[in-house]
């Protein structure tokens, strides 16, 4: 499993994210860069440059057009076609299946509260007035990570506090509610049929939930905060990046720090395999389309593409 080192960013990765066909990565970081790679062999197709500040999430429109990218909050098509300006950073975006809607939202601070945007890209007029034609308020937490759900009818949301809700793309309201993690929420992922979802939490675990009855289906406990997790689209696999704090790692080794990616048996909840090479916490992983290759960011700045044999990992184990 000789990765691929990917060097653009000056600074920690916060977001990786292929398009459909796994022929392009895009990674984000905190040094105001966005950047897309060939995945096959790492070489750098280019550099989406305008924001001023850290980058915190990317989506690629895969449906309409593979080549439409969405950052925090500039819609991009080889160059910048609009900008939506907020208040406050933008933590979560992305397009739903359509391609036709963008989501957004935006952090808690400097006096704003948070708030979940959703924008019609058919409409130009919302473009043009920077008005969304429909604004969620989220006053008890704010959203640390978000993905759509099936078809495009809601949101589901990671909160600060370990809340999952699911927001109407309609009407905004809360369609649904759960709390099964005790802390803050770093990531949430969907199987590639988006039937699930996959959560990462800071308090050491990763939960596996129904994505439209938000029911808990399986739990992936670890020792270290779990920054972010993948499924598998072939295997009944999910692979975990996390780490030790990021403000305790220059007293730590790479050994204790336990910066590897870590894989675990969907159904058994079972560790079976763990890759190093990151310097530091992982803060975000991604499969390949195809399953045969994942991606890691880390704090250190690097991404990481490891190609292996799936069926290497597959295993069964005695009842």
């Amino acid at each position: 499993m000789k990765p691929i080192l990917l060097q653009g960013h000056e600074r920690s990765i916060t977001q990786i994210k292929y398009n459909r066909e796994g022929d392009l990565l895009f990674t984000v970081a905190k040094d105001t860069v966005a950047n897309v790679w060939y995945s096959v062999n790492g070489e750098r197709l280019g550099t989406y440059n305008g924001h001023t500040g850290a980058v915190w999430c990317v989506d690629c429109d895969c449906i309409l057009n593979p080549r439409k990218t969405l950052e925090p909050c500039r819609p991009w098509l080889c160059k910048q076609l609009a900008m939506l300006n907020t208040s406050s950073a933008v933590r979560t975006c992305g397009f739903d299946f359509s391609g036709n809607i963008i989501m957004f939202s935006t952090d808690k601070q400097m006096g704003y509260q948070c708030y979940l945007n959703y924008f019609d890209l058919r409409d130009p007029q919302q473009i043009e007035d920077n008005q969304p034609y429909l604004t969620v308020p989220c006053a008890e937490s704010k959203i640390t990570s978000a993905v759509w759900g099936p078809l495009g009818e809601f949101v589901i949301a990671g909160h600060e506090n370990g809340e999952i809700n699911q927001f109407s793309a309609k009407s905004g309201e809360i369609l649904k509610k759960v709390k099964e993690h005790s802390k803050q929420i770093n990531d949430i992922q969907t199987s590639v049929d988006l039937t699930m979802v996959i959560t990462a939490s800071k308090d050491c675990s990763s939960k596996l939930f129904d994505s439209t009855t938000l029911d808990h289906i399986k739990t992936f406990k670890t020792e270290r905060p779990v920054n972010s997790a993948a499924i598998s689209p072939i295997m009944d696999h999910v692979v975990m990046g996390g780490g030790q704090e990021a403000m305790e790692v220059t007293t730590t080794s790479t050994r204790i720090g336990k910066f590897e990616a870590r894989f675990f048996h969907a159904a058994y909840e079972e560790e079976f395999g763990r890759v190093k090479g990151h310097f530091g916490p992982i803060n975000c992983v991604a499969f390949h389309p195809d399953g045969k290759s994942y991606s890691s960011g880390g704090e250190d700045g690097y991404t990481r593409i490891h190609y292996f044999d799936p069926q290497y990992f597959d295993f069964e184990l005695e009842a």
